[in-house]
């Protein structure tokens, strides 16, 4: 028998080896469709898929980090105690998302909260600028991207002056976001070493120091906590609108945010998440963990801001983030209007929105016209025909902003913001914040930026969208199935 002749039966003995444990492996544990996403790339590519799958296909972070979730909700559940909410107008299902979200994240329920909107990108970065200058004790940062360039320099320059002048400043950014982007060793982590900035990177890969695990589990929360007296958070980065690609540039690119202030006893649910988070890659639980508790939180009362803070990611058991989306969905009676960058929903988010269109809700989607990543664009285009055949309405902002802000309002009662796209990445693999508010003041004022979304878009129509080129089709089908790699 020749080399020829032993290599071939060996590669066919491997092959169908990786196959056979494959069938085995791939589907514990696993939605179907992941589940079979999985398997065709294998199936395909058995040598290849098997390695992909090995590095990727591993959706959980360590055991020990699990371990200080666990450790971290069991203190915010037993030191930050549900209120009583009683009859303020809400809708029981209100009540009963709240009952669930304290269930899944620790998180309770809170009133007596102020929020102030920023839709307008800088104007969002001058107002964390001036909440950090005027900072007496603590300022709690964490941001999914963090670079330091011409538009967000004073960003920076301010936690420096915060911390010269005796503040204790702790910034937490996510290391495989940033260190994508061109120089961010040279522009951002030099300045942050070289200022004397107490910061680390979330969720490090770095193998040599046993930093690793599935290089596309990543921190994508965004958010700011001063004095633990105001919080920030949302869809925002701290990066130049064009985020500093030369693509991006050439192309006109800019990204449209919605970032939103809070003063109230929620504050404490943000501030307990970057402690959590702090906890997480330091194994340092910080002593005003304390705080959360600190305040004798008001009595309800009519007109009441409520909002939750609703923690989700890999560290929890469950996806908290699409069950919360879910039971909204089913809840709905009269309208429900989402806004989201990158749109992939998994097939129950699908029947959620599809359901709530046959109960004769008027469902609106709000995406980008155009897209900045290719995978994920083509694969939310292969939902579109099905969306509008469906009757849900999709408007198209227009290019070439990326809209980026990501909301739900649901019967003009609700609202769910944040860090969290609805998309598979986001319910499975990102760590990711989002709130639910309860507010007449709060929705009329994010239904108004959503009116203005709608006055600077296109109405997708079902029989143009059908018009679509064959090539376009064809990338759709194709880059679909990529979404299911969880």
């Amino acid at each position: 028998m020749t080399f020829t002749e032993v290599l071939f039966y060996l590669l066919t003995v491997v092959d169908l080896a990786l196959r056979l444990i494959a069938i085995y492996v791939v589907p514990m544990n696993r939605r179907p469709q992941t589940a079979m996403a999985w398997l065709l790339l294998i199936f395909f590519f058995p040598i290849g898929g098997f390695i992909i799958f090995w590095m990727f296909g591993v959706s959980h972070l360590p055991i020990e980090r699990v371990a200080k979730q666990d450790e971290i909700s069991r203190i915010i559940a037993g030191r930050y105690p549900q209120q009583d909410l009683g009859e303020l107008g809400q809708p029981d299902w209100f009540d009963a998302s709240a009952k669930m979200n304290r269930a899944l994240g620790a998180m309770p329920l809170v009133g007596g909260n102020n929020a102030k909107f920023f839709p307008d990108y800088q104007e969002s970065l001058d107002a964390m600028v001036e909440a950090i200058n005027s900072a007496k004790q603590s300022v709690f940062c964490e941001f999914y991207i963090m670079y330091r360039d011409d538009t967000s320099a004073a960003f920076f320059d301010a936690l420096v002056a915060a911390k010269d002048r005796g503040v204790e400043v702790k910034v937490l950014v996510d290391h495989i976001a940033s260190w994508r982007y061109p120089r961010w060793t040279k522009t951002t982590v030099k300045f942050l070493n070289k200022s004397g900035l107490n910061w680390r990177k979330m969720l490090p890969i770095n193998p040599f120091k046993g930093h690793w695990r599935r290089p596309d589990l990543r921190n994508h929360r965004k958010l700011l906590v001063i004095d633990n007296e105001l919080a920030f958070t949302g869809s925002q980065n701290i990066i130049d609108s064009q985020y500093v690609k030369k693509s991006n540039i050439r192309r006109g690119l800019h990204w449209k945010d919605l970032m939103v202030s809070f003063t109230g006893p929620v504050v404490s649910g943000i501030h307990a998440m970057f402690v959590s988070d702090w906890y997480a890659e330091t194994g340092e639980l910080l002593s005003n963990i304390e705080s959360l508790n600190a305040k004798k939180l008001p009595k309800h009362k009519a007109g009441d801001l409520l909002a939750q803070v609703v923690p989700s990611g890999p560290a929890f058991k469950d996806q908290n983030n699409l069950k919360l989306f879910n039971t909204l969905m089913y809840a709905a009676t009269e309208k429900i209007v989402i806004t989201s960058p990158y749109f992939v929903p998994d097939d129950s988010m699908f029947y959620a929105i599809t359901s709530a269109v046959d109960r004769g809700v008027n469902v609106e989607l709000f995406v980008s016209e155009i897209g900045d990543q290719f995978l994920v664009y083509h694969a939310q285009c292969s939902y579109y025909e099905a969306l509008l055949e469906a009757g849900v309405k999709i408007w198209c902002y227009e290019a070439p902003t990326i809209l980026h802000a990501k909301h739900i309002t649901v019967d003009n009662n609700v609202a769910v913001f944040g860090s969290s796209n609805l998309d598979m990445r986001s319910f499975a693999l990102n760590l990711e914040i989002s709130m639910m508010v309860w507010g007449k003041e709060f929705l009329d004022q994010l239904q108004e930026i959503e009116d203005s979304y709608r006055e600077k878009s296109t109405q997708l129509e079902l029989s143009e969208w059908r018009k679509r080129s064959f090539w376009k089709k064809l990338a759709e089908n194709i880059c679909r199935p990529t979404a299911s790699l969880q």
